[in-house]
């Protein structure tokens, strides 16, 4: 019998924390606009672990062409398919995605965030996706001082996602899809999981976040070598990353929210840097633009790497409105301005991209429950001889989206959209040369 009791109390103590902890983001509706976590004074209960999970269904419609297919005459070969070719898309649903997170409060102020990725397109099998403790309080060390900072501070140190820019706060992520009204990421998506330390400080309505990681996703410490080809433009160390911000977030009156903030990026080289390519579970418009069948090695569909590997200084400006007129309806707005300049460990010349995106998302019913949005993402790229180019040239990809949601609970929910994206200025007989994606893709999503 008291075996019977421990084991109730033990997944009482795992799977009914039901409160969530304040300090870190709910991975269900409540999490939405949610950005960096507000500092929140909490009595301490004891040692406390909450499970929580995310899984994500989807269903694709879409079709693509290229100049290539469009040609007369053109026919795909399965058999071999041309590199320039586009594999022939039907309708169907998607490999579902899901993901496991573990939070824990381990002592007073003392939390643990671990993320698993339980199944993606990148990995079919568990893995993890990283880990973190955050203090809100250090009752550890003995002086005043500290009690009075931490007032006002939140650290955090581990493997955690980049603070760069306010646009990875309502990113798609595997199984987790509740922050993001529309289906996919920008089309540069600015994310990646870095082993480094984050230090948030709360003053009134700013929030000034200063970081330094490692620069990469993938851990390497071997040097360099610098007499290959490949990499003969690096400066053969491992430099960290530099990640600063300023936000200002305030709940002008009971009806607008105003946030604003300015980031930067800056590593002096690692190789293996991957801001704009550090997504591990994959894209939510499955297939478009490659020539082979789905698989585990093509799942950045509809995204672009502008390739800087190596040396990377970027900049993001971001703007949220939120207006809430009346009681269940809100028109909300977000806005992201980014440069970007870099280049591979294999390229003598530093190129720029840039990134627009706006969208404007409508939500409405007794809980806003049903949201309508439109989405427009562009961005140019200057590509460089590193590409098989003598000289420089420059490429644009145009996307739009319009989407519809329903959060059935606050912890389930189903979304559509409908998507146009279209490449310009590629190199002609590319893959990429007239390319164009469309058509429709829905989601159901559960979260807890």
């Amino acid at each position: 019998m008291k075996m019977k009791q421990r084991g109730l109390l033990l997944a009482a103590t795992l799977l009914a924390s039901g409160m969530m902890f304040a300090q870190l983001r709910p991975t269900n509706k409540d999490g939405i606009n949610v950005f960096e976590t507000p500092k929140t004074e909490t009595e301490f209960e004891g040692f406390n672990v909450q499970l929580g999970g995310a899984l994500t269904l989807p269903f694709s419609m879409l079709d693509h062409s290229n100049a290539v297919t469009r040609e007369s005459g053109y026919s795909y070969d399965y058999a071999n398919p041309a590199a320039n070719s586009l594999v022939p898309l039907t309708s169907g649903f998607g490999l579902p995605q899901a993901n496991l997170y573990i939070k824990s409060n381990l002592s007073d102020g003392i939390y643990l965030n671990f993320e698993l990725y339980l199944a993606s397109r990148h990995h079919n099998e568990t893995w993890v996706k990283g880990g973190f403790l955050q203090f809100e309080k250090m009752e550890f060390l003995p002086w005043d001082f500290v009690d009075e900072i931490m007032k006002y501070t939140t650290i955090k140190v581990g493997q955690f996602d980049v603070n760069y820019g306010d646009a990875h706060f309502r990113r798609s992520d595997g199984g987790l899809t509740f922050y993001n009204p529309f289906m996919e990421n920008h089309i540069m998506d600015e994310f990646a999981t870095e082993i480094g330390a984050e230090v948030d400080v709360h003053v009134g309505d700013f929030i000034l976040v200063g970081a330094v990681t490692n620069g990469k996703l993938n851990n390497d410490l071997t040097k360099i070598d610098t007499t290959r080809a490949q990499t003969k433009y690096s400066n053969g160390v491992h430099n960290p990353a530099w990640i600063g911000k300023l936000a200002y977030d305030k709940q002008i009156n009971s009806q607008f929210r105003l946030r604003a903030s300015a980031s930067g990026y800056y590593t002096a080289g690692s190789v293996r840097n991957t801001l704009f390519g550090g997504d591990r579970t994959g894209s939510n418009y499955y297939g478009v633009m490659y020539n082979a069948p789905i698989s585990n090695a093509n799942f950045t569909n509809g995204r672009f790497n502008p390739g800087f590997g190596d040396k990377v200084a970027a900049v993001m400006g971001n703007l949220f409105l939120k207006f809430s007129p009346v009681q269940g309806f809100s028109l909300e707005s977000f806005t992201t301005l980014e440069n970007a300049g870099g280049r591979g460990a294999n390229e003598p010349d530093v190129r720029k991209s840039n990134q627009f995106v706006t969208d404007l998302v409508v939500r409405f019913g007794a809980d806003e429950d049903f949201y309508v949005g439109a989405r427009y993402n562009t961005m140019k790229a200057d590509m460089g001889a590193a590409q098989g180019e003598p000289n420089h040239y420059e490429v644009d990809i145009n996307r739009v989206a319009i989407a519809a949601g329903w959060y059935m609970t606050k912890n389930v929910m189903a979304k559509i959209e409908y998507v146009n994206q279209k490449y310009n200025g590629f190199p002609a007989r590319s893959i990429q040369d007239g390319a164009e994606f469309n058509g429709l893709t829905l989601q159901g999503s559960i979260a807890f």
